[in-house]
């Protein structure tokens, strides 16, 4: 006898035309985020494209890092309105906070909010990178979508990850200066933009230390390493470059 209330098959088409099992194509950004600690202070980078899942490119100035704290900043990889939502959220806490008690938030406090928001299951498609300053000096936060937190030196987030940790693993050492960080960071980001689709179109820089927070576009990684020496002793050299196998002089088609 047949099913008097038949229910579609898993997988089968809905309304709008795409299969239950399946997300709703969202503008997401793609990414390759970085975070380095310094001695005096830290570094966040990030590129600007923006993609829809990953195939075609809807923004090439896409800003991916935010201040969220007087003295901290957050790069943000996954789904473009779940991370303005976030921003907004982790923005108006430090807020809240530094109003009721007089000062603004730690930044290990800072960062178990953060995680507790990823926990709460609103912004699953959310991957932050913290990086801030407070009165221990300075810090990296990564975080994972069940709302983890690890303090590390120095983490990459997003599709470009294990490209820009390659970089990073070279050129880190734990008596770098921001104007040292920044050089490292943008040849970490640009490592990945030459292998990721989803990463590319320049990069924008966070700089933090106990006086604030800078934030600059570059449409060139380039324009932030050049004549600076890489931890190999070379100056301004992409290790993309180093490791291709092809001969610089000549002109791969």
């Amino acid at each position: 006898m047949p099913n008097p209330n038949p229910q579609p098959a898993h997988g089968s088409p809905n309304r709008g035309g795409a299969t239950l099992n399946e997300e709703p194509e969202l503008t997401k950004t793609g990414t390759t985020t970085v975070a380095l600690a310094a001695s005096d202070g830290a570094v966040v980078m990030a590129d600007r494209r923006a993609s829809a899942g990953g195939r075609f490119v809807t923004s090439k100035d896409t800003r991916k890092i935010e201040q969220v704290h007087p003295a901290g900043a957050v790069a943000l990889s996954g789904a473009v309105g779940e991370i303005q939502a976030y921003t907004r959220r982790l923005a108006a806490q430090a807020d809240q906070y530094e109003v009721r008690r007089g000062d603004p938030p730690t930044m290990h406090a800072f960062a178990t909010f953060a995680g507790n928001l990823l926990r709460s299951g609103q912004f699953r498609m959310v991957r932050p990178l913290l990086a801030g300053v407070d009165a221990d000096g300075s810090h990296v936060y990564g975080m994972d979508g069940a709302g983890g937190v690890t303090e590390v030196p120095y983490d990459a987030k997003g599709s470009g990850t294990q490209f820009a940790l390659g970089v990073l693993e070279r050129e880190y050492r734990p008596d770098l200066t921001v104007a040292d960080a920044t050089p490292a960071a943008a040849r970490a980001v640009e490592s990945a933009i030459e292998r990721d689709t989803a990463s590319g179109n320049g990069v924008t820089v966070a700089r933090i230390s106990t006086d604030g927070v800078t934030i600059d576009a570059h449409d060139d990684p380039a324009e932030l390493y050049e004549g600076a020496p890489s931890a190999e002793g070379t100056d301004g050299v992409n290790s993309s470059e180093e490791t291709d196998g092809a001969n610089p002089s000549e002109e791969v088609a």
